[in-house]
């Protein structure tokens, strides 16, 4: 239970401390969603109408890269920037907290110069993979709409969806616990692969629930959200962003902690209370 829902117990204890990474990152998430397609599509599944859908509102439903205006491609850039930069420095504060119990960021910029790099290199890749995901599965899905409409078709369409979500998460995982591997040892890049990807084995299972429970329930909510005005969806999509963002970032250390066997000192009485 500890690796699905100990993120959750440590983000709600200290929500305070680590919502304020989360804020930006969510905003620009928020609106690199695409309110109009995630829209048409979902009208369309709960109105029998998507056996004529079109791959182009499939597409710009499920990418986070916007591509229906110029300054799209800006807020897509900056979605980026930010979620990076923010990624890094919720890192380095949960990690030192849970490593020496103490909830500051002092030693930041020696540890950020190093740090930011490593997390760049992920989120492009976590954002390739993502955005190879959408097309293959726009693909897929824009073909089982070719069908006439029947209750073949959405079968089809869920499994879609259900399949592809899990080869999706499936492949999040292999790289999970680089980061907080490379904070932790230091060791270099293939040997913080190698040695993460071991920790990795024993708790595959528990980690791709407690994504699959994330994302499955954001994803319910955001397409409901979505028959909605604009302005409710966005500001749901800001707190979905913003949890999402957390947990993302605070589980990958709570499980590394858990799965190399290292106390947290966050979980530890002080010496205080010890001594009373």
């Amino acid at each position: 239970m500890g690796v699905i829902f100990g993120n959750w117990k440590y983000i709600f204890k200290n929500l305070w401390y680590v919502l304020p990474f989360a804020v930006i990152p969510a905003v620009f998430l928020a609106f690199s969603l695409d309110y109009d397609a995630i829209h048409h599509v979902t009208a369309a599944f709960y109105t029998n109408g998507l056996h004529d859908m079109e791959f182009y509102y499939l597409f710009r439903a499920f990418s986070l890269l916007r591509i229906d205006h110029a300054w799209s491609a800006v807020i897509s850039v900056l979605m980026l920037a930010v979620s990076c930069v923010s990624f890094t420095l919720m890192l380095i504060f949960v990690e030192k907290h849970m490593r020496i119990g103490k909830r500051t960021l002092s030693g930041l910029r020696r540890q950020f110069t190093w740090l930011i790099l490593p997390v760049a290199c992920i989120g492009l890749f976590y954002l390739a993979l993502y955005e190879l995901f959408s097309v293959v599965i726009s693909a897929l899905l824009f073909v089982v709409c070719r069908l006439p409409a029947s209750p073949l078709l959405y079968i089809l369409f869920l499994l879609v969806l259900g399949v592809f979500g899990f080869f999706l998460l499936y492949a999040v995982t292999l790289l999970y616990l680089f980061l907080p591997c490379k904070q932790v040892t230091g060791f270099r890049t293939y040997d913080a692969f190698f040695y993460s990807y071991r920790l990795m084995t024993g708790v595959r299972g528990k980690l791709l629930l407690s994504l699959l429970i994330s994302i499955a329930g954001s994803f319910v909510i955001l397409s409901s959200v979505s028959l909605l005005p604009i302005s409710v969806f966005i500001i749901v999509a800001f707190l979905l962003c913003a949890l999402f963002f957390m947990s993302f970032g605070v589980r990958m250390e709570t499980v590394y902690f858990k799965t190399d066997k290292l106390d947290r000192e966050d979980l530890l009485k002080s010496y205080r209370e010890l001594s009373l």
